[in-house]
């Protein structure tokens, strides 16, 4: 995940902007009888010491995509403790839990577990100290640096008041702690591994995403329509045949016939996509020789690719392929050493949040928590694969995934008073204010969650 960007506060906005006349019925039935948020505030109030010291630990404790062993292990503990049945090792190293209660809608609620390759260097006292070997085979630091231990325990609050409420709400609850976010694969695999046939349905899901925000921690935004990107990852073997740098005529130069590839990739966003289309097409890195007088025989480029819709993707990744060889084409290159161009597997989808669903819950998390809270926000250019749990069955299943700013306040006022930035997610230094982010998230899911489900006649 990357950090989201600034978000609009409602305050700029009147709350009634998010309540078209086209979905004041909907409203009405999926937010009928909204829970008492001093209700449910006073129940987190008295779990948040609990709360927190979880936080610790798993911040303390984090472990790398589809290892979350320990981690889904000791969560899936305290699930079935709340009266879940709780089913582990599922996608690898995921866990669900569901809660039935009569009929109703099915809502699935779903927290990432894993952690990231990064030396801590945030000071806490209950900094990571855990060392890993990623597949990379590079030893190296493991750290929440994305945030997933306040998505964890949040995620952990929110089933602790809706299990203490069965009798305020009634449906079904899917609630999933998924592996591998941050590899971009872990939903698919616990997709592919029968979410759907062997559990539940929903119809819907909510997720939320703490976030470095010029807006103090607790605020929500929430990005009706696409909300986060496609990812591909490409990977692009230039060929050529090398020599000694004195005689660069001997020789077809690889590195100067990848640097024209580079140059020409900049134009399928400027010249080919649609200006209201936003699209990302770097190279991120150029691999090419060893010494200073020899031409080698190959070069090889990593490239990160970002679009939105399905067209904008085909257009991007079609277009690189296209011009890898075109330029090879024009430099001479045989048939034999034409450059090739592998797209990854481990694709991530675009998050698309559905707009009617969005705005039900800007109105509802208004309501609950202030509308200096709570507003939109733009869509970014990171990737999150909450968006497969949709994408899995888009006719029928309405998704929504939401940002609450993580920022401490010395870090707000040091952007505000001296302009010093804020650390990003991934970052070896960001720090959450995770009181915040936990209460505000665990909050946000339980209040929707009892929301979309209300009993009969409540």
């Amino acid at each position: 995940m990357t950090v989201f960007q600034v978000f609009h506060a409602v305050g700029e906005k009147p709350v009634k902007s998010y309540i078209r006349p086209t979905s004041l019925a909907a409203l009405a039935i999926a937010f009928a009888a909204p829970a008492s948020a001093q209700d449910l505030r006073a129940s987190l109030a008295e779990d948040m010491p609990d709360l927190m010291e979880l936080y610790r630990d798993l911040h303390a404790n984090p472990e790398l995509s589809f290892e979350e062993y320990k981690t889904s292990a000791k969560l899936a503990k305290r699930m079935r403790a709340l009266g879940f049945e709780v089913t582990e090792g599922v996608g690898k190293t995921g866990v669900v839990s569901v809660m039935r209660n009569g009929d109703g809608p099915t809502v699935l609620l779903r927290a990432d577990m894993d952690g990231l390759p990064v030396v801590e260097q945030t000071g806490l006292p209950f900094a990571s100290k855990v060392m890993a070997t990623p597949a990379s085979g590079v030893t190296t630091g493991v750290m929440h640096a994305c945030g997933h231990d306040t998505h964890m325990t949040g995620f952990i609050g929110a089933a602790q008041l809706l299990a203490e409420r069965k009798d305020e709400w009634q449906g079904t609850l899917v609630m999933v702690l998924q592996p591998a976010e941050e590899a971009g694969g872990g939903a698919r695999a616990m997709l592919a591994d029968g979410l759907y046939t062997r559990f539940p349905k929903p119809d819907y899901a909510i997720a939320f995403h703490d976030a470095a925000a010029d807006k103090p921690a607790g605020s929500i935004g929430i990005s009706p329509g696409y909300a986060l990107a496609n990812v591909d990852s490409v990977n692009i073997t230039v060929k050529g045949v090398g020599g000694h740098g004195a005689y660069p005529h001997t020789t077809k130069d690889p590195i100067v016939l990848a640097s024209a590839i580079v140059m020409r990739l900049q134009t399928l966003v400027s010249r080919e996509l649609s200006p209201l289309e936003p699209g990302v097409v770097t190279v991120g890195s150029f691999l090419a020789g060893a010494k200073h007088n020899i031409i080698s025989n190959e070069a090889r480029m990593q490239l990160t690719v970002r679009s939105y819709s399905d067209e904008s993707r085909k257009l991007l990744l079609d277009g690189i392929a296209r011009i890898a060889r075109g330029e090879a084409v024009a430099a001479g290159m045989p048939e034999n050493l034409m450059p090739v161009v592998e797209v990854q597997e481990d694709f991530t989808p675009s998050t698309y949040n559905d707009p009617d669903f969005a705005e039900q819950l800007l109105a509802s998390f208004a309501d609950r928590f202030g509308a200096d809270r709570v507003g939109t926000q733009p869509p970014v250019m990171g990737g999150e694969d909450f968006s497969e749990y949709r994408r899995a069955d888009p006719d029928n299943i309405k998704s929504v995934i939401f940002w609450v700013s993580g920022t401490p306040d010395h870090m707000l006022r040091a952007l505000k008073e001296e302009g010093k930035p804020l650390p990003s997610l991934h970052s070896p230094f960001w720090a959450p204010d995770a009181e915040k982010v936990v209460a505000t998230g665990a909050e946000a899911l339980a209040g929707a969650a009892l929301e979309l489900m209300p009993r009969s006649g409540g």
